[in-house]
Parts: C-alpha cells; structure tokens; sequence
C-alpha cells in the first residue's frame, strides 16, 4: 500500500516538473530513471533562475548610467534651447531693423508697388475669362509668379517685369478689338483632339469650321455639345472663309463675362424636347389632338361635298338621292296625295333621319375640347407631385433644379390648350357648315308642307 502511495507521489511530481525541463520530455524505463530525471530538472532550473538573477543585477546597473546619461543630455539640451531662443530674439530685431531700412529705401516706391500689385491682380482675374487667354495661355503664369513676388517681404520685381505687366495691359486691350485666326487643339464632342484653325472675335467668341467653342480653366477650346441654330454656323463658316471685308455673325455680348447669353440660349429647349418633357399624358394629349383634327378636316371635307350638293339640288327641280335635300325632296313627292298632317310627319322624319348623318363626329369634337385641357392639368399636377417629392429628398438648394421641374410639368397644360383651342375652332366651322344643311332641309321640308296646305 506505501509502495502505491509512494510511486503517486513521484509520478504526480514528475508530472508537474515535465513541462519546464528537456530532459522530462524523454520517456522513463523504470521509476529510478523517473526520480533521476525530476532531479536533473531541478538542478537545471535552478541554474536557469541564478542566470536570470545575474541578467537582472547587470540591467539594474546598467538604468542607472542610462539614466545618468539622459539627466546629462536634459541638460544639456536646456542649455541649447535658451541659447537659441537668444539667438532668435536677436534675429527678431535685426529683422525688424532691415524691414525698417527697407522701407525708408523704397520711399514712394512702396506706394507704387501697391499699386502694381493691384493691377496684377485685377490683370489676372480678367484673362482668366479672357478668349485672349486661348491664344496666349502663358500670361496667367507670368502673373502668378509676378504677385508671389511682390507680395514677399524679401524680393522686388524687376524692371523687365514692370514692363511685362505694362506690355500684358495693353495687349489684352488691343486684341479685345481684333478679329484674328490661329492654330490652337480643339476638343471635339466625344472626346478626340485635333489641331485646327480657330478664329477669335474680340473677346467675344471663338469658332472654328462653323463650330462655336468655349475655354475651360486650363485655357483648352472644345467644341460646345449644342450649337446655335444652322443660320449663325453658316455665319461662322463665312467669317472664317473671308479674308478681307465685313461678315455678318452672330456675336455673343457677354462673351467677356462667360458668354451665359450663348450657354443658355443654347441650352435652352427647343420645342421636340419641350414636347417630350410632357411625358405619358403629353403623348396622350398629343394622339388625341391629332385624331381631333383629322376627325374635323374629314368632317369639314364630307360637310363641304354636301353641301355643295344641297345647293345644286337647290336649283334643280328633280329630286336626286345622292344628297339629304333630294331624299327629303324624295319623301315629298312620295307623299303627294296625303293630307297635311300625314305629310308633316313624313318630313319632319325624313330630316330626322339626315340629322345624325350630318352631325356625325360634332360630339366627339366638342368632348376632346373640354378633356384636352383636363388632362393637362392632370400631367402638371402629376409632374408638380414628383417635382415637389424631389425637393423632399434633396432639398430645395438648387432653384434651377426646381424651376426646370415646375416647367416641365407646366407642358402638359400648354399642350392641353394647344389641343383645346383649335379643337374648338374646328368644331365652330364643322358645326357651322353642318347647321346650314339641317337648316335648308327643315326650311324646304316646311315649305313642301306650306305648299301642300294650300293646295288643299
């Protein structure tokens, strides 16, 4: 039973000094080797931890001479800011002394480069707009190094630039005038470049091959995506052909400015795309003005034929059945022996009977009439709904977006009235034409009864 006990012991032991010796990885033939091998793993730790003591005693010794170096090098560091936080007060005020010998130097000279910094910069602001710029795009350069210069404490421009800036002044001014060609890269609409000739109107517009151009911020001409009408790049075609001479153009005056007249003239929508804008219920109102105006010229042609064949039967005096009047005629002659009573109804049936047949389609006229504007507003208020549903979601920053919305619902409405209007015009001469048939007929049937009255 000690035996047992015992061999616990050491194998609990053994079990718990295995990990942190190598020599406990081997496997163990009989319990001897086992306390052998617990024995060499305590004899290995403990020359492991006095290894670990002496590492430590070294290090601590060591902190302390570092230590000692950093207080040293704190020191000494201290000594070298104060030194150089003297230096650079002294520094301040020479600085301040040479700002102020400079300023006694130059004298009226500084008033004068005040004011040619001025210029400068007024200069650079104009040819950034400038159609100049498109031919001479190295100015802003120039200028740009200039007002650095100027505006530096330390450096003064030279004479050669006083007199650049003198040059560049006039030249803007004389070339604002000129009418003058140039080969210049142009983008095209999808994106190809090309050298071409360009022709500059003053500062007003460019164009080339009948093309109108604009300039973008790196002073490169492309081709505007829309065009003015055909008549102006028939105008830029001829201005570019000539050599000598006046030609009529078509001159953009806020050219200077951006050229917006031209840019939204150009953006505008013509009246194809106004048409589209109407979407669904504009295409409704359309097909059902079109039908509407085919339905009257049908009915203005058919009323016109019969009318013209009323008015010969009007001077013929045998009753002819290919027109309303000589059926009615037909009706009459018919019913010659009958009393006056009998012979009245027999009229007033037979014009009854031409009645529908005349009026045909006067209806259908007068409902397109009075539905045409109800469904433009219908498309207004719908496109109005979206519109406003749009500003809900993206808010209302932009009132160009907004505008263009409220403008394009507003087509249906226009459309609507486009259609009404004419419909009701139309519908005035189709039922005109139609009430002077009915109206010969009822008078020359009322006649035929008179007569029979009469005779009688």
């Amino acid at each position: 039973m000690k035996t047992s006990i015992a061999k616990r012991i050491l194998v609990a032991a053994a079990a718990g000094f295995i990990s942190f010796s190598t020599v406990a990885q081997e496997k163990a033939s009989s319990l001897d080797d086992l306390l052998k091998m617990v024995q060499q793993s305590k004899v290995a730790e403990s020359k492991e931890h006095r290894q670990r003591e002496n590492d430590f005693r070294r290090q601590k010794s060591n902190q302390q001479s570092l230590l000692k170096k950093a207080e040293d090098t704190r020191t000494a560091e201290e000594k070298r800011s104060a030194q150089l936080e003297k230096t650079y007060q002294e520094q301040e005020v020479a600085v301040d002394q040479k700002r102020q010998q400079l300023d006694e130097r130059m004298g009226s000279l500084k008033e004068l480069f005040g004011h040619m910094s001025s210029t400068a910069a007024d200069l650079r602001a104009n040819i950034g707009s400038s159609l100049v710029s498109a031919q001479y795009p190295n100015r802003a350069e120039f200028l740009d190094g200039l007002l650095a210069k100027m505006n530096s404490a330390t450096q003064l421009p030279t004479i050669p630039e006083i007199e650049r800036l003198w040059f560049e002044i006039q030249r803007e001014t004389l070339e604002s005038g000129k009418v003058v060609k140039f080969n210049a890269t142009v983008i095209k609409p999808n994106g190809e470049q090309g050298e071409q000739e360009v022709v500059r109107v003053g500062n007003f517009n460019l164009v080339s091959n009948g093309k109108y151009l604009e300039m973008n911020k790196a002073y490169k001409m492309a081709e505007l995506i829309r065009q003015p009408d055909g008549k102006f790049q028939g105008m830029a075609e001829t201005l570019q052909a000539s050599t000598t001479g006046f030609s009529a153009f078509g001159v953009d005056p806020t050219g200077p400015t951006g050229g917006s007249y031209l840019k939204a003239m150009i953006n505008s929508p013509d009246i194809v795309e106004r048409w589209h804008q109407g979407g669904i219920v504009g295409y409704i109102i359309s097909a059902v003005g079109v039908f509407a105006m085919l339905l009257a010229i049908f009915r203005l042609i058919v009323l016109t034929g019969v009318s013209a064949k009323v008015s010969a039967q009007l001077r013929s005096s045998t009753p002819n059945t290919n027109n309303p009047l000589g059926r009615v005629l037909a009706v009459a002659e018919e019913n010659k022996g009958v009393d006056g009573e009998t012979l009245e109804l027999k009229m007033e049936e037979a014009v009854l009977k031409e009645r529908p047949a005349v009026e045909s389609g006067l209806n259908l006229l007068k409902i397109i009439a009075m539905v045409a504007p109800l469904l433009g507003l219908l498309g207004t208020v719908t496109g109005m709904i979206i519109t406003f549903q749009a500003i809900t979601i993206f808010g209302a920053g932009d009132p160009k977006a907004m505008a263009g919305g409220i403008s394009s619902a507003l087509i249906t409405t226009v459309l609507g009235l486009v259609v009404a209007i004419p419909t009701v015009l139309m519908h005035t001469v189709v039922n005109g034409r139609a009430k002077r048939v009915l109206h010969i007929l009822e008078e020359q049937s009322a006649g035929i009864v008179a007569e029979n009255a009469e005779r009688k």
